[in-house]
């Protein structure tokens, strides 16, 4: 078996023996290479044989995550020894590599699963024994298969026999000389030299250096497609059986929006709720009939580049000598007891459940839509089957499973229905402090009694047949509440007021330090004004708590992370007033051992203090006084001291320029020993002085650090 190079006719050659300019002539064809393995017939029937063997596995299973991930599920069946081919984009092989698995599940094994190298085509391609990855002519190809034994045919023999050397020799073409290659092979009859344009056919009759030459061209063939890469999964086994592959890769994150019908302001109906999941198909494969799961959970999803080649850089070392040893080297509120006693007690006695199919309306509702001038959107959505998801929870996830089979076109995008159900809901008007606007929202709290998981969307709301605005609302889990706005009430004005009040409400002693607690009042007055005189409201004041303050009024029905949140109710045209009242005490502290006489005073007019206390506060301030008379005459003493020192130098230096037997000499030595005198008396009651003042400096720290007054 070999490999056979042809010269092609047709469109891709020249035609041989053609005439120009009237002669018979050779022209210089091009070449065309068509490789067969084995004998001429061969290839087309290995392409047959992969066919007959191959396994169709269609995606049949897709759960999409709210992490940009999607699992993919192939399942099918595969005969005997059957091969899958998939495709994917060449970003998606990492995640592929990463998170596949595969199940025979009939007996049968997993031989292997291949893929196409991230190696670059120039060295996988020097990697073959027969290097191509310059586009060789013939005469070049032929000269790097030197040694190798080939079959050639010109336009009038073939010829058998191992290449020996390519050489050039000069051929005279018209008034010039051109290097023309020859072709020198050895035959069992010696040495023949072909000339390399008459060759019309080239087999390589080794058959190791055939099938090389063949993986090369296949290497060149992959290359052109460099963004799809193939995975090739070998099922062995025998008979009919079922198969799975299963895989994570990128996903587009699929999104929620919503759709909220209010029954009509005097009508007593629950509102109705639509949600539909958004989902494309940004793949290059058709899902057709697939079983459709949305998850809510965001799985830990991350990237790791599995697909390059590694290696590893290895340290060089030394041939070791015998004596040598080397060493070795990851806002949702919470109602108050009161407000839910509330609620239940309010709360309608029957409630429609939410998880029918949705479907479209029955013939009675058709009928309404045609002829009626005006639909009511309520009435119809009542006569629907509802619903179009099965919920539940998957290991730590809550997900929406379609309960019909989604087709969804490559490269196409999908709004599908999951929920169609009444939701419990109530109007509001929500007002939240230091607002831009006078004017509340217009809202609905709801109350996720379907028991399904609600994603974070957009929600366009309908009042009655009215579209009335847009909302947007977080996740939602079962039995849980939210609160949406979707539009202006401009019939409620609400208007703020704020005051605080500060209140001194005992003065005491504690362990020498005069504690004055003060009791400190705010006070936030909404003024709510309904001017629709047709309809009531039920106010939500959104107020924001305050950082050290305690609530002292009213008791809140609900409080999230940063608010408190207040009810009031008003009929129509009707007028009222919420005052929410904040708390907080004070201490402040004052040293006793530093307290002074306007101090004293202070605390004596403001009443809040026992006469012990202000007993205490006097003896303690006598005490002090007593310590800055011993202060003051210890620096009184130093002071006269300094003064002495100071003119004792001046009467020095005098004494350096008068004679020694004169009358003023005598009197300078006469005042220097006076001073001298002076100053002896000076250290012996300036000691006294300081020890008098660490003695007083006692006897307040005595009275202070004992002193605990009521």
């Amino acid at each position: 078996m070999g490999s056979t190079i042809r010269r092609c006719s047709g469109p891709l050659a020249t035609r041989l023996g053609q005439k120009r300019d009237g002669r018979s002539k050779v022209r210089k064809p091009a070449f065309a290479l068509a490789l067969i393995a084995g004998a001429a017939a061969a290839w087309p029937s290995i392409a047959m044989a992969a066919q007959d063997g191959a396994a169709d596995l269609p995606i049949t299973q897709i759960t999409l995550y709210r992490s940009g991930v999607g699992h993919f599920v192939r399942q099918g069946f595969v005969e005997g020894d059957a091969d899958l081919q998939i495709r994917f984009h060449a970003e998606q092989i990492n995640d592929v590599l990463k998170s596949m698995y595969l199940l025979d599940l009939g007996g049968g094994r997993i031989e292997t699963v291949g893929y196409t190298s991230n190696a670059p085509l120039e060295r996988r391609l020097g990697s073959f024994l027969i290097d191509i990855s310059d586009s060789p002519s013939l005469h070049q190809l032929l000269d790097r298969l030197r040694g190798v034994p080939v079959k050639l045919e010109t336009t009038d023999r073939t010829v058998e026999g191992k290449v020996l050397a390519i050489e050039h020799r000069q051929r005279p073409v018209g008034d010039r000389l051109v290097a023309t290659p020859y072709v020198n092979l050895l035959t069992s009859a010696g040495i023949r030299s072909i000339q390399v344009e008459s060759i019309t056919s080239m087999q390589i009759t080794d058959e190791k250096l055939a099938r090389e030459l063949e993986r090369a061209l296949l290497a060149i063939a992959e290359h052109r497609t460099d963004d799809v890469k193939s995975v090739d999964i070998a099922f062995r086994g025998e008979g009919r059986r079922s198969a799975v592959v299963g895989y994570v890769q990128e996903a587009p994150v699929w999104k929620t929006s919503y759709r909220l019908i209010l029954p009509e302001s005097d009508g007593n109906g629950q509102p109705h709720m639509q949600a539909w999941a958004i989902v494309e198909n940004t793949t290059d494969e058709d899902w057709t009939d697939v079983r459709l799961s949305l998850a809510s959970g965001q799985p830990v999803a991350f990237r790791m580049d599995l697909y390059e080649p590694l290696f590893v850089e290895r340290p060089m070392v030394a041939v070791p000598a015998a004596a040598n040893l080397r060493p070795r080297v990851y806002d949702a509120g919470v109602a108050t007891a009161e407000a839910r006693q509330l609620r239940r007690e309010a709360a309608p006695r029957s409630r429609a459940a939410g998880q029918a199919q949705f479907q479209q309306a029955e013939p009675e509702a058709d009928a309404r839509f045609r002829d009626a001038p005006a639909f009511d959107l309520m009435m119809v959505l009542s006569e629907t089957e509802q619903g179009r998801a099965a919920a539940g929870s998957v290991g730590e996830v809550f997900q929406y499973t379609l309960d019909m089979p989604v087709t969804i076109e490559r490269q196409r995008s999908a709004m599908l229905p999951i929920i169609s159900a009444p939701i419990e809901g109530r109007r509001v008007s929500i007002y939240s402090q230091g607002a831009e606007t006078p004017h509340p929202m217009r809202g609905v709290e709801l109350t996720n009694d379907a028991g399904l998981q609600l994603m974070p969307g957009p929600i366009s709301v309908y009042d009655g047949s009215a579209y009335a605005g847009d909302a947007q609302i977080g996740h939602v889990g079962a039995g849980d509440s939210r609160m949406l706005a979707y539009a202006a009430d401009l019939d409620v004005r609400i208007l703020t007021e704020s005051d605080s009040a500060r209140t001194l409400r005992q003065t005491r002693i504690v362990n020498g330090t005069v504690v004055r607690t003060i009791g400190r009042t705010h006070a936030f007055t909404y003024k709510i004004a309904n001017a629709d005189a047709s309809r009531g409201r039920t106010i939500v004041i959104e107020h924001n708590k305050m950082s050290g303050w305690q609530l002292a009024s009213p008791t809140p029905v609900e409080e999230t992370q940063r608010t408190h949140r207040f009810e009031k109710e008003l009929g129509p045209g009707e007028t009222a007033e919420l005052v929410i009242r904040h708390e907080r005490t004070d201490q402040e502290r004052i040293s006793v051992a530093t307290i002074d006489s306007p101090t004293i005073f202070m605390l004596e007019r403001e009443g809040r203090i026992s006469g012990r206390a202000l007993e205490a506060l006097r003896e303690a301030l006598s005490l002090r006084e007593a310590v800055g008379e011993a202060e003051r005459l210890v620096a009184l003493l130093e002071n006269e001291r300094r003064e002495i020192v100071r003119d004792q130098e001046r009467v020095r230096a005098n004494l350096a320029s008068v004679a020694r037997e004169s009358d003023l000499h005598r009197r300078y030595m006469d005042r220097l020993g006076e001073q001298e005198t002076r100053l002896d008396e000076i250290a012996t009651e300036l000691a006294e002085a300081r020890s008098q003042v660490e003695r007083r400096k006692r006897a307040l720290e005595r009275f202070v650090s004992d002193l605990n007054v009521g």
